[in-house]
């Protein structure tokens, strides 16, 4: 399976990270053994000092997919979830700036976190589904896929258009502003539509 991200797909989240807006979605890659499931813990690594969250909107592919057109795009996912885009953001800074490639911020051992998932249908329309993440209790992040720039349908089919979707491939469809930094002992609560779909620990 794979684990597909987009970067930069909410204005205020670019923003805030001093970048312009994508013209077409930006696309990177998790390796697998960057999942983690069953709301088990993330363990700080000792590489990096500015370890941060980013909540996202995933959706799970259940068919397999080439070249999808928008139109038809719905069909090629039958659930979806809550995730941590965990990024390693000193590190992806140090290389951004030097022009090196930046996975090693992205891509590193437990990396992407997901909830639990739920049927697609229970939200009829895709483009309005609200999402937050706790910290502690406290709202650190809230939007609503309203406030994507490509929609989760545009973006099955743009990735479409370079990899092969294969049944249980993940999306990870971007994160709105509010990114932060992870502490030890944070307690992360994700929601979507108010259900709480990942409850999880920072050691």
């Amino acid at each position: 399976m794979k684990i597909i991200c987009i970067g930069l797909n909410y204005r205020k989240h670019a923003l805030e990270m001093g970048r312009d807006l994508p013209s077409e979605p930006v696309v990177f890659l998790k390796p697998d053994s960057s999942l983690l499931k069953n709301n088990k813990p993330f363990f700080l690594p000792g590489f990096s000092s500015m370890i941060q969250y980013e909540a996202e909107i995933v959706v799970k592919i259940c068919r397999l997919g080439k070249g999808i057109d928008v139109k038809y795009a719905r069909r090629y996912y039958d659930e979806l979830s809550l995730g941590i885009d965990i990024t390693a953001r000193d590190i992806q800074n140090r290389n951004s700036a030097s022009g090196l490639p930046w996975e090693l911020s992205k891509c590193f051992d437990g990396a992407a976190p997901v909830g639990t998932f739920i049927p697609a249908d229970e939200f009829p329309d895709s483009g309005n589904i609200d999402f937050s993440l706790e910290i502690n209790g406290k709202v650190v992040q809230k939007a609503s896929t309203a406030d994507m720039i490509f929609s989760i349908d545009q973006i099955v089919s743009y990735v479409s258009g370079f990899f092969t979707l294969k049944t249980g491939d993940l999306i990870f469809t971007g994160t709105p502003s509010g990114v932060g930094t992870l502490c030890r002992n944070d307690h992360l609560t994700g929601r979507i539509c108010d259900r709480v779909l990942l409850d999880m620990m920072i050691k």
